[in-house]
């Protein structure tokens, strides 16, 4: 006779004991009278578990719903295989891709098909159909060949070159009656764990609206993301001309020695985009006197290397660049708002001292010497220490930081004066044709590996610290990016590789006895999908280094 084992839930902060080989989506049923939402997956001792996890001894159990932000996730993922499925089965030689976020949903296309209503329409109707029938989603782990072989009978080109490029011998697979898939992370039990979503025409593809993760029983709105649209379509088409469109495709080319190719024209296309930026700010500052560069941009964008690089071909073109850093007119730390959790909040455009910088804005575009203070981040004080700014006819000032195109930092400046430009790693390659590979990853380890590097922080305080910079963001950054004169993508297709071998090291320092274990695991088991490479071949003055050193600029 087995003995019971026990299990803390924390969604009801009880010890319960159950028998061994419990399900979690068993024990969830038991529980499930607490919360209004389904549960679709569950932290075990803090790694993310599917509801079909059995429980084998004593555990910590965490039931998260479309709520939490690895619910939300489990969510999209089911809904996207889901939609693949439907897809598959109406169009079963055309390839399916979802290539980016937009305007708080998802955008896909279905290569050879027209986007019309009636095309959604039918999409939808076997959609509705798969979700009625509330069919079970398998995981099985297979021998790779095996699974290879699988996707080569679907014609899944892409998930077959990133199995095939990493030496794994048994990997996991998804099956979802005769659609097979491959993710690298939780998915629900069943498609009728998919409670809402929509599907409209959008461009030449489809537009997958999703739930609201804080109000989940309602659409996210769509919001016009016209220009950042563009600028992933831009990158998409160019990474399928070059051949890295996916995971797959980059570490074949890397294995096959052309890892230094890809350095070179990464780099070089970087630098015609910012020689293109630079030259509009140019012809701005010469038709309607442009001379107030803002530059924005979220957490680990590039936005300090980007200025610097972009007043080097100011430069070239006869301007003379100058730079002031918005983390300069921080409050100081005893004057700092703090957030609903009483910590202070330095993702709020409130946490600067706006009078002050609007000030010395008006007087240096009169012509007037003004002294620039320098933000001491240890005392948390402004320190004024004879530092002094003058323009000159040719000057131009580039003003870096998250909140350049908020209108409430620059309200006394008229707008003629002003150029703005967005910039985000807006992270060109997809996993494969059904996992894209979300801009947020990319800057939180972008983040962690320079956050360690330059800051002595470790991966446990960034990752603690990350969900409520992704809130200050969609508060104070995001609702302005459409403002921008010129988006700009800081990210560079080889640069996963290179900062794997960096940050692989910092997430297995991260103890299991926290909750930011299991992003740690999410991440190793999303980076385990990427060959490793060297960087040495990366130039200094790349947007790279301010990540993981060997730059040539000062910061």
């Amino acid at each position: 006779m087995n003995t019971p084992i026990k299990v803390v839930c924390v969604n009801t902060n009880t010890t319960l004991s159950v028998e061994w080989g419990t399900s979690l989506g068993q024990l969830a049923q038991t529980i499930s009278s607490t919360n209004s939402l389904p549960f679709l997956a569950a932290y075990v001792n803090n790694s993310i578990r599917e509801l079909d996890y059995r429980i084998s001894e004593p555990a910590t159990i965490k039931f998260i719903d479309i709520t939490h932000f690895e619910g939300t996730r489990v969510y999209h993922r089911t809904l996207f295989l889901t939609l693949h499925k439907a897809v598959h089965d109406l169009y079963p030689t055309h390839r399916f891709r979802i290539t980016q976020s937009v305007s708080r949903g998802f955008y896909c296309e279905i290569e050879g098909i027209a986007p019309t209503e009636q095309v959604v329409e039918q999409i939808k109707e076997r959609m509705n159909q798969l979700i009625a029938e509330g069919l079970p989603i398998k995981r099985h782990k297979q021998q790779r060949e095996e699974v290879v072989e699988i996707y080569r009978k679907l014609g899944f080109e892409d998930k077959v070159a990133i199995l095939t490029s990493r030496p794994n011998l048994y990997v996991t697979v998804y099956t979802l009656d005769d659609m097979a898939g491959y993710f690298y992370g939780a998915l629900a039990p069943s498609t009728s764990y998919i409670h809402l979503y929509d599907l409209k025409p959008y461009y030449n593809g489809i537009y997958i609206a999703v739930p609201c993760r804080t109000a989940p029983n309602t659409l996210e709105v769509q919001v016009p993301q016209d220009k950042m649209f563009d600028i992933f379509q831009e990158y998409k088409h160019w990474v399928d001309v070059m051949g890295v469109s996916t995971v797959g495709s980059l570490n074949r080319k890397i294995v096959g020695g052309e890892g230094s190719d890809l350095v070179k024209i990464a780099e070089a296309f970087h630098e015609k985009k910012l020689a293109q930026v630079a030259d509009q700010v140019a012809e701005e500052n010469r038709t309607r006197g442009a001379k107030v560069i803002l530059v924005s941009g979220p957490s680990s964008s590039g936005k300090t290397t980007f200025s610097k690089r972009l007043g080097i071909q100011l430069r070239i073109l006869g301007l003379e660049p100058v730079m002031i850093s918005l983390d300069d007119y921080f409050l100081n730390r005893d004057q700092t708002p703090r957030d609903e959790s009483g910590d202070y909040d330095f993702e709020t455009i409130n946490a600067l001292d706006i009078p002050t910088f609007n000030d010395h804005l008006m007087r240096l575009l009169a012509g007037e010497s003004v002294e620039i203070p320098r933000y001491d981040f240890i005392s948390g004080t402004r320190q004024w220490d004879g530092h002094t700014l003058t323009l000159g006819p040719r000057s131009v000032l580039v003003v870096e930081g998250i909140h350049a195109l908020n209108p409430r930092l620059t309200a006394q400046v008229p707008d003629h004066f002003k150029f703005r430009i967005y910039l985000s790693c807006f992270t060109s390659i997809s996993m494969d044709d059904l996992s894209r590979i979300a801009t947020t990853d990319n800057r939180l380890i972008r983040r962690i590996v320079r956050d360690n590097a330059y800051r002595g922080a470790d991966a446990t305080s960034t990752l603690k610290r990350w969900q409520s910079v992704r809130r200050g963001e969609e508060k104070h950054i995001f609702p302005y990016q459409e403002n921008a004169d010129v988006m700009f993508n800081s990210s560079l297709f080889y640069e996963i590789p290179v900062l794997k071998r960096h940050i692989i090291p910092l997430l297995y320092n991260v103890p299991d006895t926290v909750e930011e274990y299991g992003e740690a695991q999410r991440l190793l088991k999303f980076l385990d999908n990427f060959c490793e490479y060297d960087e040495a071949e990366i130039p200094p003055t790349s947007l790279l280094r301010e990540f993981i050193g060997g730059s040539s600029f000062t910061y």
